[in-house]
């Protein structure tokens, strides 16, 4: 999950360094005691601010410098070089600044400043008093962040069906799964984050419907909890596999913390198991159980793993990595029956298996949105703030269907990184601040020590054009339509990936920018 990057390295920064020492780059890591510090220079402005993400510890002095703010190489989080202040998912926290002094042609590093308070806007008109955030998950979890960091002072009631607070989901099924990461790294933040900021998490809790008209969601013991503003984050379910003995205990599924604990538990004294599905979430389990030395086969219908997202190439890639830790695939083949520790396929043959893990996809949790009336379009319809088709009802995370500036179409994505920022700006619109949504999707997947990065959204192209060498794990593909690149993946690209991300909004605020000079003439 992350690296020790705190070890004090490079120059001392409190004893000074001349100017021309920081590269062509604009940034150079030294120390500051036992911390290592990040210069970045922006022209006249040297900024001095902490060397690793607070995500997951990734190096920012090999990320990309934009304006300014940094972005970390491995997921993309953004942080403000001035204040500090984490802008975007995936980190939370904020990066620890100095002090930054300029005389006779060197800069010297001083003392650690006290966090400043980030600059908020000014509260809007008809601000609400009540919120009320259904889902436990990414989305959930960074819109009622959000609201508090905005100072927001009225209620929120954030519920959750969940048996345990919002955790960092794609830690599942990589490395919590596998071993290598212990418990207290799962929690987006410990349960006194909650009680402390005011925020009413309950979790193990049903909601029945939603009144519109009265304003209140209704529980299924009966009990009404008012709002003024709703955010709908209810995330998507497995797909349940019905199959004949897929009702069976040592069947699972992977989505909760819950799941991940009963699978490693089996895990501890299994020999074999037998991972249905091919998707990013069959081969990280894969993977992981690989690191526990299980004996793994990998069951499904397609004939390459991935190819639907990332192409032959790349597919052909990942099954001959997974192929070289150990995995057997069996593709082109479905599961007939569960019988014992047997399993059947389609084609009669047999595979033993001790569990089974079905990740056979996840369809969106759109029943409370369709009860209440909202607009479904193959998930929630919401306007490029975010809202639903009922005012004061927004929406976000893997449900929402939302108008992409990038593409022009409306998409809907279940990335972890997409949840969480889109839960941030819902925030901002439940407050009143008119923010559209137009961050460029994120996710990464991991597959033994190999990342994949994937910014931009294809579903559908007509090429695709390889950069570098996808078997030296050193590449960059870009699926094009008509010409134009709607999506990025990468291997140990991280500056390239990042630059990608930059081009995409830039050309999303162009196009935002003629739209809204368009609009602005007279008709003829």
């Amino acid at each position: 999950m992350s690296e020790d990057h705190s070890k004090a390295n490079g120059p001392d920064l409190t004893r000074g360094i001349a100017l021309a020492e920081i590269s062509g780059d604009g940034k150079l890591v030294g120390h500051c005691g036992d911390e290592q510090v990040l210069l970045v220079r922006r022209g006249s402005e040297v900024f001095a601010v902490g060397a690793t993400c607070t995500h997951y510890g990734g190096p920012l002095a090999d990320g990309l410098v934009v304006g300014d703010t940094v972005r970390c190489p491995w997921h993309h989080a953004c942080f403000d070089l001035r204040t500090g202040e984490a802008l975007r998912p995936p980190a939370f926290n904020s990066l620890a600044c100095w002090s930054v002094e300029q005389r006779e042609g060197k800069i010297f590093v001083g003392e650690k400043l006290k966090r400043p308070e980030p600059k908020r806007r000014p509260p809007s008109a008809g601000r609400p008093e009540k919120v009320v955030i259904i889902g436990g998950g990414a989305a959930g979890f960074a819109a009622a962040e959000m609201l508090r960091r905005e100072q927001f002072q009225g209620s929120i009631v954030m519920l959750s069906d969940d048996e345990a607070p919002p955790v960092d989901r794609p830690n599942l099924s990589k490395d919590y799964l596998a071993g290598k990461a212990p418990e207290d790294w799962v929690p987006l933040r410990k349960e006194s984050f909650y009680s402390r900021n005011g925020i009413d998490l309950r979790l193990k809790t049903s909601v029945g419907h939603i009144d519109r008209r009265s304003g209140e969601v209704a529980l299924t013991d009966g009990t009404q909890i008012p709002y003024d503003r709703l955010l709908l984050a209810t995330g998507a379910e497995p797909v349940r596999l019905t199959v004949p003995g897929a009702d069976q205990p040592h069947v699972h599924v992977l989505r909760s913390l819950a799941d991940c604990r009963a699978i490693i538990e089996r895990a501890t004294t299994a020999r074999r198991a037998v991972v249905l599905g091919a998707s990013f979430i069959g081969l990280e389990v894969a993977a992981a159980l690989r690191a526990r030395e299980i004996e793994v086969h990998v069951v499904a219908p397609e004939k390459r793993p991935m190819e639907r997202i990332l192409g032959p190439q790349m597919g052909d890639f990942l099954r001959g990595l997974h192929e070289e830790n150990g995995v057997v695939f069996h593709l082109g083949e479905s599961a007939s029956s569960i019988e014992g520790r047997k399993l059947k396929l389609g084609s009669g043959g047999t595979l033993a298996a001790d569990f089974v893990v079905a990740g056979i996809g996840v369809r969106p949790r759109t029943g409370l949105a369709e009860t209440a009336g909202l607009t479904l379009d193959r998930g929630v319809a919401v306007n490029a703030f975010l809202e639903t088709s009922v005012p004061g009802i927004f929406a976000a995370g893997d449900i929402a269907r939302w108008p992409d500036p990038y593409s022009g179409e409306n998409i809907r994505v279940e990335h972890w990184v997409v949840a969480e920022r889109q839960g941030r700006t819902a925030a901002l619109n439940m407050l009143g601040h008119g923010v559209k949504f137009a961050d460029v999707p994120f996710f990464w997947s991991q597959h033994y020590d190999i990342p994949i990065n994937y910014v931009g959204h294809a579903e559908q192209w007509d090429e695709i054009a390889i950069d570098g060498d996808i078997a030296a794990k050193d590449c960059l593909l870009r699926f094009k339509r008509n010409g134009q690149t709607l999506a990025v993946a990468s291997i140990f690209r991280d500056v390239e990936s990042l630059e990608a991300e930059v081009a995409m909004e830039q050309e999303s605020a162009a196009g935002e920018a003629r739209r809204t000079e368009v609009s602005r003439k007279p008709a003829q």
